[in-house]
């Protein structure tokens, strides 16, 4: 039986690389003559150089940059020819701060920016930008003041500096840093700027915002854009609520949002790694509706399911009905806080965890 392991990471427990080999070797427990086949993947957010370094090769470069509360931190690019892949977390992201320290209203995308250029010094003529994971809810005003907009000692210093600091914006100089260069926001949050289902109100809570602060952000955010985008025709881009609003950011500078998840299926080439394969199992921290909104795991179930494969999702949590899943091509979904009994033994125990899930499913799969 030959099985493609293809998970994003479990936020917070384990990285796509230890939950596929997690996997593996819990297989292997019930199943040892099974061939396993390890593809970690990334949507955009954490892990997305790696995994597109593993696939397309290329030079990782290394810089410090400005991490999400002002302190300097390393990230990593690749460089394949003359495409830069940027992963917006490792300047920006969510593990970079400290849980009594996550304030939404102080982080910054400044890093982000100081990427961008370090890119398009090198040589890069095409940025890609992977979005997912982030600490930050500036609209990208960060990344704009690293490229050179002005006022750059505002805008650099997060999003809850914009609405009482920020009376007028030129952009001029953040686009010629990038002039002749095609950026890419990869997204695949479809989620505009502002309201109800924008960067503030939806992803501000799990970066530490109250329901108060949420509103204060919101409001920051459209004065921002009124200054910015006063015809209104790149806020509703859906995408721009990407990462606190760096979707919006990179429009502004002539970008475009694609979808991060057929980037890396389409750079891994798992529609050919599918060919022989008799599973698929993919998973990520916890499979919600969100999921099915075109995250990884969604993505892999698509490829999966137009080539007659079963594909099975492995999750910390599952919050979504065998019929919606079935819907998405998904045929069996398990859970880690079910099988283990507990939240805590989920998160503690995960790599534990997961691999006595996996030898379970290959008792039910096995042939």
């Amino acid at each position: 039986m030959r099985i493609l392991i293809a998970p994003d990471k479990f936020a917070g427990t384990l990285s796509a690389l230890e939950a596929a080999q997690a996997v593996a070797d819990g297989w292997h427990r019930t199943d040892p003559s099974a061939r396993t086949e390890l593809l970690p993947l990334s949507d955009g957010g954490p892990g997305f150089v790696e995994v597109l370094h593993t696939a397309l090769g290329g030079e990782v470069h290394r810089a410090e940059v400005t991490g999400p509360l002002g302190a300097p931190v390393t990230a990593e690019y690749l460089l394949d020819g003359d495409t830069a892949y940027v992963e917006s977390a490792q300047a920006c992201g969510l593990h970079l701060v400290p849980a009594e320290d996550r304030d939404p209203g102080r982080t910054t995308t400044h890093g982000v920016g100081e990427l961008v250029a370090h890119a398009v010094r090198a040589g890069a003529r095409t940025v890609v930008v992977g979005l997912g994971g982030s600490s930050t809810n500036d609209a990208g005003a960060g990344l704009l003041a690293a490229l050179g907009a002005t006022p750059s000692d505002h805008l650099g210093h997060g999003g809850g500096t914009l609405a009482e600091h920020v009376d007028a914006v030129d952009l001029e100089a953040a686009r010629q840093a990038v002039a002749g260069v095609r950026l890419v926001a990869a997204t695949d949050v479809d989620n505009p700027l502002l309201g109800i289902h924008g960067a503030s109100a939806v992803f501000g809570p799990q970066k530490g915002a109250d329901p108060d602060q949420v509103q204060r952000l919101d409001a920051a955010l459209a004065a921002f854009a009124d200054r910015v985008d006063p015809d209104k025709g790149t806020r509703d881009v859906p995408g721009a609520g990407a990462a606190g609003g760096l979707g919006f950011a990179l429009l502004l500078l002539g970008g475009t949002v694609e979808s991060g998840i057929s980037r890396v299926l389409d750079s891994v080439r798992l529609a050919e790694r599918l060919d022989g394969a008799d599973l698929v199992i993919t998973g990520e921290g916890s499979f919600d509706s969100q999921s099915l909104r075109g995250k990884l795991p969604h993505g892999v179930a698509q490829v999966a399911s137009g080539h007659g494969v079963p594909c099975i999702v492995t999750a910390g949590a599952v919050k979504v009905g065998r019929a919606e899943a079935a819907e998405a091509g998904i045929t069996e979904t398990y859970s880690l806080v079910e099988s283990s009994g507990s939240v805590e033994a989920a998160m503690n125990r995960s790599a534990e965890e997961l691999r006595a899930l996996a030898a379970d499913i290959a008792r039910r799969w096995s042939r």
